[in-house]
This record gives structure tokens, sequence and C-alpha cells, in this order.
């Protein structure tokens, strides 16, 4: 069981510095909510950098719909103190938990996607450049093995033959309760350089790396880019990607984020329902749910999954489609984090707007909160100029969720 003594944050602070920020040179508006029913001030700012580069490399690691480490480290520097709790039931790739260690926060978080202990652990108990080279170069990933033939659309076959290997290996030493932190880090870079958009990747180029595309879309890609997967080398682009992750780390970072994730801050779990977790032990909650009708988180990782031995179908990720269930996931989510959070903890729920920007998800997290005994306080909009990300998917400012983060802080009584 999880527990530890905690005191509140000092939430009336935190909304007075919100409605006079200026940090970047512009002041915040405050403007209505958009249900009237609620009286909950809505600030407008540029709270927190939209460069995809103010953070440690060791985020670096990309996911789906995730948010920048700029967003939770806005909320942790202000309502956390070193050593408090700070959770995630979310916790997707880790931003929040790999965030609140490199600030002198206890992480913990869940998710029902096991995955996400494959991108999270790794990253929180990182081993060194010398460590992976010495176990990539023990490998022998070229023996020939049986392809599954039709990844050829992202892989040359001297490439996939690799992977292959690779998977084996790390099942086995998986299956026989051998796999070390090295190991465990092998495999989260391998995860994330299975698919991408430059060489730096195992594949041939396809869409952004946070998600693999479908064997027939691939092959539409290939068709119409005229290409064909060149031969990469897996050994080498994984000590490439280690050197890059662990270019901000030095050795007390490193051992602070191993004491700080002892003992084991991430658990495979739904958020509705984490009995590992003591009741008023976390200070603080950031985190992002799943979206309305957005992401397919399954689909997604298909590739990842197989990679790692997962079946993709057998995850239960929630995918809804009407408002009422999304809210009333969120009711029972909320419940449980009114249980774990101490008197006066705060949540910072990240949500974004969904069908055009015609539903706005606060309009539904309130409500929702308000039922499960919390208390609505604010929402920031934090607003941000364009990413790559929503320039690829022909996305306009403020106007599609993926480029907007708006955040609801939550409170319990």
């Amino acid at each position: 069981m999880l527990a530890r003594e905690t005191q509140a944050p000092d939430l009336e602070a935190f909304l007075e510095a919100v409605a006079y920020f200026e940090a970047f040179g512009t002041r915040t508006r405050c403007v209505p909510f958009p249900d009237a029913r609620f009286d909950v001030p809505v600030y407008v700012n540029e709270f927190w950098t939209a460069r995809q580069r103010a953070a440690n490399a060791l985020h670096e690691i990309a996911y789906r719909a995730c948010f920048k480490p700029p967003l939770p480290r806005f909320f942790i520097e202000r309502l956390t103190q070193p050593g408090q709790v700070v959770y995630d039931p979310f916790a997707g790739r880790g931003t929040t938990l790999l965030e609140a260690a490199l600030l002198g926060r206890r992480p913990l978080g869940c998710d029902v996607n096991p995955l996400s202990r494959v991108l999270v652990l790794p990253r929180l108990r990182p081993p060194t450049i010398e460590q992976v080279a010495q176990r990539l170069s023990a490998l022998d990933l070229d023996t020939p093995v049986a392809l599954w033939e039709e990844l050829l659309v992202f892989y040359h076959p001297h490439t996939l033959r690799q992977i292959v290997n690779l998977r084996r290996y790390l099942l086995e030493r998986e299956a026989a309760g051998a796999l070390d932190e090295v190991d465990a880090w092998v495999r989260m870079v391998a995860t994330n350089r299975l698919t991408g958009h430059s060489p730096g990747f195992f594949s041939v180029y396809t869409l952004p790396p946070n998600q693999a595309v479908s064997l027939e879309a691939q092959r539409r890609i290939n068709a119409q880019r005229n290409q064909t997967p060149p031969p990469r080398e897996v050994k080498a682009l994984i000590l490439r990607k280690t050197r890059s992750l662990l270019r901000d780390l030095d050795d007390p970072t490193r051992a602070r984020l191993r004491a700080l994730s002892e003992p084991t801050p991430l658990f495979i779990a739904s958020a509705d329902h984490t009995p590992f977790i003591n009741d008023a032990s976390v200070t603080l909650v950031v985190t992002s749910p799943p979206f309305l009708d957005v992401v397919d988180y399954q689909a997604d990782n298909w590739l990842r999954c197989w990679f790692n031995g997962i079946d993709a179908r057998a995850v239960p990720v929630w995918q809804f489609r009407s408002p009422a269930a999304w809210r009333s996931a969120m009711e029972a989510v909320f419940h449980e984090l009114r249980r774990v959070l101490v008197p006066g903890g705060v949540i910072a729920f990240e949500v974004g707007e969904v069908r055009r920007g015609t539903l706005l998800l606060e309009t539904l997290v309130v409500p929702a909160a308000r039922a499960a005994g919390l208390e609505a306080r604010a929402v920031l909009v934090n607003a941000q100029r364009f990413t790559k990300t929503a320039h690829c998917w022909g996305i306009a400012n403020l106007q599609r969720g993926t480029n907007t983060n708006r955040v609801v802080i939550l409170t319990r009584p």
C-alpha cells in the first residue's frame, strides 16, 4: 500500500498568481465559463511555453495525444513541495511521473495499457550509455529467423530480421524473469524507434512516431512516395537514441530518479479502481484522460504491442462516442481521485475540444466532478502557437484539442 503524509497546496495563492500571470509578455484574460449554469472562471494566457525542447531530454519518447512536460511542471512547481506525491491515473508515456521525479517529487501513476510500463519505468531508472552499449554488443540480431512478411511494408528484410531477433530475446528474458533494467531500457528505446518519419527510426518514412498506421495504409504511403524500406542497423539506432535521451542526465539526477521511484511507481489498472493507493495520500493529480471521439489507442499502438508481446485487442482502453458515457466514466474516476487526495489536494485535469470545437469537455468535467464531491475552481486555457503536429494534421490554432490545452482545476474540499 502506498501512503505519505503531506500538506495541502495553497490553491488560493496559485489562483491569484494565475489571474495576474504575465511571464511571457501577455496578461491573463478572464472569460465566462461556456456553460452559464456554473460560475467557474476561465483564465486565458500563455502559461507555459509551446517550445517542444523546453524540457529534459528523457521526455523525448513519442506517444499519441500526450501533453508536453511544461504543462505538468507548471502545476508541480506551484502546488507541491519536494517529497510530496504527484499522481497521474492515465499515465500514458509518463510525462507527469518523469517530470515529478525530476523535480524531486514522488511519482505515482496507473494506466490500463501494459505498454505504459514499457515506456515509463526505464526512464525513471535509466542505465548508463556504457551499460547499454555493452548489452547491445553482446546480442546477435542477425540469426536467421522466420519473419512476419507483411511487416516488410515498413522494414527492409535485414532490419526486420534484427527486430524479430531482438523481440524474441526480450520476450524470452521477460518470461524467464531475467529482464533487467538494461534490457528494459533497450526494449523501451526499440519500441519508440519502430516507425517514424526520419532515418533515426527502423522503418521507411511513415506518419509521425506516435502511432503506427495499418499495413494497407503504409502500402499506400510507399506507393505515393515511390519508396521502399532501406536497411537500418537496429543496434546503432538504439544506441544513438540512448545518447540523445541521456544527454541531460548526470549521476546525481540518475540516483534521485531511482530513489524517488521506489517502490514501483506505476501500476497497470483502471483509473476508477486503484485500491493499491491509500486514502488521502496524494497531493496533486496532473492528468489527461482519453478524449471523446478523438484517439484510438489500440489501433495506434498495434505495432508497439506486437513487439512487446501484448494483445492490443485485449487491452480494455476506454473508447467513448457518447458525451454521457464519457461523463459517467469521468465521474467514477473523480470518486476515486477524491478518495486518494489529501483534503485540499488539487487535480489539474487537461482536456481538449472535440467535434471541431462544438463540444468543450470542461462542460462535462465540472458537473461530473461536483457529483463526485469535488469542487471546480477554475479552467486554464493555455494559448499556444502552432506545433509541428498541429500543422501536419491541418489543425487551426485554438480550434482543436490537439493544439489546445484546457485544464480544469479541481480540489477536494
